[in-house]
């Protein structure tokens, strides 16, 4: 089931079932990614992987409001959300570790026939797709440099 789909029938389910929290993430999640169909085009539907993409953000920017309101000292929003960070988790596929990360882009790295720094754009590009809301973005762009380094 096409996660756009997956995200309506658990969105209902959770309106039964009175769970706040994952109704109110679905509804931000929905709203976010009819931005994005807007923003892409008249008519433009997002793939699965478009879809991922905005999972992901809505999680990084969760991340980072945890740590701001950690700074803060709101511990009532820290909560929210982490909650809502928990509700976002389960739209992501299973993460990967840095060793399966080192293995991916090793044959990426391979496929393109990169062979120095300057290849690290045509590496991201390829790569990223595959590791997509599996691996925070900064971990990718530093250890396929590191690769590159030594290539």
């Amino acid at each position: 089931m096409p996660l756009k789909e997956r995200l309506v029938a658990e969105m209902n389910e959770a309106m039964r079932a009175g769970h706040q929290t994952k109704v109110s993430v679905i509804r931000m999640l929905r709203a976010s990614i009819k931005n994005r169909e807007i923003q892409k085009g008249k008519d433009h539907s997002l793939s699965d992987p478009e879809v991922l993409e905005v999972v992901a953000t809505a999680l990084k920017q969760r991340e980072e409001a945890i740590e701001q309101f950690s700074k803060g000292g709101r511990q009532d929003l820290v909560d929210q959300e982490r909650a809502e960070s928990e509700v976002l988790k389960t739209y992501l596929p299973e993460p990967i570790t840095r060793e399966q990360l080192l293995e991916a882009a090793k044959t990426v790295i391979k496929e393109v026939g990169a062979s120095g720094p300057k290849d690290m754009g045509l590496v991201m590009k390829t790569l990223r797709p595959r590791v997509l809301g599996r691996i925070d973005g900064n971990t990718v762009s530093q250890v396929v440099k590191e690769l590159l380094v030594q290539a």
